[in-house]
């Protein structure tokens, strides 16, 4: 029970320190997904 408790707090630890780092390294999902100077228009 105990090393089941302990790998719960880690997964939670992970998870949160995961969430932060990727927040503040990257661009969000909607920042890399629109992009207007790649697109293509016909005239």
């Amino acid at each position: 029970m105990k090393a089941f408790l302990i790998s719960c707090v880690a997964l939670v630890v992970i998870t949160v320190g995961a969430n932060q780092l990727l927040t503040r390294v990257g661009p969000s999902s909607a920042e890399a997904t629109i992009s207007n100077d790649n697109v293509r228009l016909s005239n």
